[in-house]
């Protein structure tokens, strides 16, 4: 299935948005998460489905000052 992955067009493999960012390579990584602009929290990954054409923004947060 087609997403677009911070404004990328990405190939995916599932449609739970927990499994999406596992394929992707953020399992062990803290970062915020947005499905067509709705932030998703981390305790809904599991259950939030994700569909062809989404947009999916990843964001990890900055350090410093």
């Amino acid at each position: 299935m087609k997403i677009f992955l911070n404004g990328m067009q990405t190939q995916v493999d599932h449609t739970e948005l927990e499994a999406v960012l596992v394929q992707l390579g953020y399992q062990d990584v803290t970062i915020a998460t947005a499905i067509n602009g709705d932030f998703v929290p981390l305790s809904q990954r599991k259950h939030t489905q994700i569909n062809e054409g989404d947009k999916l923004e990843v964001l990890a947060p900055m350090q410093g000052g």
